[in-house]
């Protein structure tokens, strides 16, 4: 491609338009114009010419000194980089062309071009590693006679001859096989660095030239043996091992490809005479009208307007069988339709959908660098240049004696010594978990989550909405004196819509289950105290204004009666005078998951201590605690969120390594002050989230294998470590020594880093392990759903599983007063 159309190309990224093809703005709450000056974007791209830890240092050491990138973040593991840019100081063409005068080349993340490069540069590898591999077996073949022949049974026109005709086809493989490592060589010079295509070059050109030297002059200092077939060799196992390594990485670790490839390109999209005609996805905006075909992903989130079809929603919700979608429910972004073609209103876009969403945390986690990897990238210059010194060292030290045999000596320790094992120990590991769990439905939001979790002893629950199901039904309602039951149940209604915890939920379904109207009443101020309840300004039809409390009896201002065990919200408002004054009391059930008995056992199995924390009464939360097999002693109820905070806290004063799994709607503090978290449920707002892990799904026996799971990855990164610290403890002495021919440094070099990818493979078969506990049938909340709230009145999500359902419990409510 010439220098002129990629100049060009890059140009076209400056538009505005085309930002959110590849990145998203980094603040998107901001109230800014995607193009205004103070605003921040954060884009993705895709690196080409990269094959190790330094490479990845040069990039961010070039991206950061253009003025307006904030930060820039590169994985050689993933071999992708994050960029945070302002668009008043920098545009994307000014900071892609740094990283092309760096000596590589950048591309949008998600861009058509970006795939077509990938797909083009993987064929150009496979040709080279097949020519240096027929090469190899014609050098070897000119080779033999001269390892095998006694003295005198070759003479020296025909020992001549096969130099000449290895050289011929030697030449072809430096030429045209070496090129990438020639580049990037010419490149580390150029910019007066060090990369580890530097050292691998050089082992190739003294090779060729001693070699050379001695064809051309069989009687100098060069003359007495030749290295082709050590040449060809090395250079085909070090391709091979490349190349090897980059298909096993791309599909072990390739979980975030693909989710970033689910939404398609283009879409038919309705004009204004009715036909249908092709845009880019990019192009959408809320309101507009596309169809979608069999097998063909939804690229927005929006509502069926024409049609019915299946859609599957495994990575996005958990949900693992298809879902029935009719006119009328929601479809969300990335998900497939499996059926039948539909037509859908458009109503969210970009970094509103819930793909967006999930996008964001998996890129996030792909970039990061756990400790482990940058306690690696740091040494991994510093080990290059000495790489340099011992082998000038090894060379100078033998030259008196022989100086060909000198510098192959010098050219085995270059090849030898790759750091790159070692820079992929760790990240290639922790990507390639974060791929599989990925699949299962847990998102890993930081890396470090992982090796965090392999070392916690102790897992503390929160209870509603984690140990038991996220959604609660209306049992009974109790009022005061003189007060009717549906009025008070319109009134609660009305303060609990604001609010996504499970109780508050269970109050408005059971309001619209029993069409109770609460329009007449009009909120003013109305603020959430996260854990305890909801609290507002009320004015009524008749014009009265009051202030109303609904949540547990220390929020209502009330007392609280003799604990049944069963949830209760009260309802109060406060009088003229100041007093509190109780409205109703509405009994709640709600049902402890099938599966946590099992999982608490199998977490106890593996020798953790599981507690109880909740913000609900003590006799609920002892009773649900005796019902999934915690000890009573490690069941605490009456906590707010500070409360829990403080009973964490004092768990790590005491040495404790604690896992934290809640809701994500109320456990903000708690998640973020554990030493790892979980965020369970389908209602997780993932763009707050301050988990580790979010789990999208609804089966908690995934926290049981993700922790599994994190041991295995830690064991694995623990493995490749020494692997990559004995490989070059008993390497570097023997390639010194001169005892290790080039071809075999060649081979060993390709099998250390292969080997580290081969053993983090290992990692991405499916979650069965044998000690956990058996995966339970997936079931649906009764009285919550997970795309919206069932006072939405919306059809889709009632018939989201079709699976036959239980009546929900809230057309028996009783009434008393």
């Amino acid at each position: 491609m010439s220098m002129s159309r990629s100049a060009a190309q890059l140009l076209l990224l400056d538009d505005p338009q085309e930002w959110s093809a590849f990145g998203r703005l980094h603040s998107p709450a901001a109230p800014a114009g995607p193009a205004d000056p103070a605003t921040v974007w954060d884009s993705q791209v895709v690196l080409e010419g990269m094959h190790c830890a330094a490479c990845a240092l040069t990039i961010e050491d070039a991206l950061r000194a253009v003025p307006g990138v904030l930060q820039a973040d590169v994985s050689a593991a993933t071999r992708r980089a994050r960029v945070l840019w302002q668009p008043g100081l920098v545009r994307p063409s000014q900071w892609l062309q740094a990283v092309h005068q760096a000596g590589y080349r950048a591309m949008p993340a998600v861009d058509a071009l970006a795939r077509e490069q990938r797909l083009r540069a993987s064929r150009q590898a496979l040709w080279r590693w097949l020519v240096a591999g027929f090469c190899m077996m014609q050098v070897m073949m000119y080779a033999w006679p001269a390892y095998v022949a006694e003295p005198g049974d070759l003479t020296g026109e025909m020992e001549q001859l096969l130099r000449w005709a290895c050289w011929v086809i030697s030449l072809a493989v430096v030429v045209f096989c070496c090129g990438p490592f020639f580049a990037g060589a010419l490149r580390d010079i150029r910019l007066r660095r060090v990369s580890m295509d530097l050292p691998v070059a050089l082992g190739m050109a003294i090779t060729f030239g001693v070699s050379t030297a001695g064809t051309f002059d069989p009687s100098g200092i060069f003359g007495r043996e030749v290295f082709y077939d050590s040449l060809t060799m090395f250079v085909f196992f070090l391709l091979t091992g490349r190349w090897l390594e980059s298909r096993l990485r791309d599909r072990t670790a390739g979980a975030l490809e693909a989710v970033l490839n689910r939404l398609p390109d283009s879409v038919e999209r309705r004009c204004a005479d009715g036909s249908f005609s092709r845009v880019a996805t990019r192009r959408l905006a809320v309101g507009d009208t596309i169809r979608v075909l069999p097998g063909e992903a939804f690229a927005a989130d929006g509502r069926i307007t024409l049609g019915s079809t299946c859609a599957d929603e495994a990575l996005l919700t958990g949900e693992s069988t298809p879902v029935a979608r009719p006119v009328g429910s929601k479809v969300l972004a990335g998900s497939y339709n499996l059926q039948s073609p539909v037509e859908m209103l458009v109503e969210g876009t970009d970094g509103q959908t819930r793909w967006a969403q999930i996008v964001a945390l998996m890129d996030s986690a792909a970039l990061q660098k756990p400790r482990l990897a940058q306690l690696a990238d740091r040494i991994a210059r510093p080990f290059l240049v000495l790489v340099l010194a011992a082998a000038a060292l090894a060379a100078l030290h033998g030259w008196s004696a022989d100086p060909g045999h000198a510098l192959m000596v010098a050219v085995a320790v270059l090849i030898v010594t790759c750091p790159c094992a070692l820079s992929l120990a760790t990240p290639v590991a922790m990507l390639t978990a974060a791929g599989t769990l990925a699949r299962h439905g847990v998102l890993v939001r930081n890396l470090q989550g992982l090796e965090a979790l392999a070392r916690v002893d102790t897992v503390v629950f929160d209870k509603t909405g984690t140990l038991t199901r996220d959604g609660m039904a209306l049992r009974a309602v109790h009022t005061a004196a003189g007060r009717g039951a549906d009025e008070a149940l319109a009134l609660a209604a009305a303060l609990a819509r604001h609010s996504m915890h499970p109780a508050a939920r269970a109050v408005v379904a059971a309001a619209a289950a029993v069409t109770v109207a609460d329009g007449r009443w009009r909120l003013a101020d109305w603020q959430e105290e996260a854990g305890l309840g909801l609290r507002a300004t009320v004015q009524d039809g008749a014009g009265a204004v009051r202030i109303v409390r609904l949540g547990s009896a220390r929020h209502a201002g009330l007392a609280a009666q003799q604990d049944s065990g069963a949830p209760q919200v009260l309802l109060s408002e406060q009088g003229p005078d100041g007093a509190v004054l109780e409205l109703a009391r509405f009994d709640l059930v709600e049902d402890l998951r099938c599966e946590a008995a099992a999982v608490v056992q199998a977490l106890e199995r593996q020798g953790l201590s599981v507690q109880l924390l909740s913000g609900d009464r003590i006799g609920a939360v002892q009773r649900v605690a005796a019902l999934a097999g915690i000890a009573t002693d490690r069941a605490q109820g009456d906590c707010t969120p500070q409360g829990k905070l403080a009973a964490l806290q004092a768990l790590q004063a005491g040495g404790r390594h604690v896992a934290m799994v809640g809701d994500g709607l109320n456990d903000g503090p708690v998640l973020a002050g554990a030493d790892v978290s979980f965020a369970f449920g389908r209602a997780v707002p993932l763009a707050r989230s301050r988990a580790d892990f979010v789990v999208l799904g609804d089966d908690l026996a995934l926290v049981v294998q993700t922790l599994l799971l994190a041991r295995r990855t830690l064991r694995v990164v623990r493995q490749n470590l020494c692997w990559a610290a004995l490989y070059n403890a008993l390497c570097v002495p023997l390639a010194l020594l001169g005892w290790m021919p080039a071809w075999l440094a060649g081979l060993g070099m390709a099998l250390s880093s292969l080997l580290v990818v081969l053993n983090a493979a290992r990692l991405s078969k499916p979650l069965r392990f044998a000690d956990g506990p058996a995966k339970p049938v997936s079931r649906r909340p009764l009285a919550w759903g997970a795309a919206a709230a069932p006072a939405a009145g919306d059809a889709g999500d009632a018939q989201r599983d079709e699976r036959p359902q239980p009546p929900p419990p809230m057309r028996a409510v009783q009434r008393t007063s």
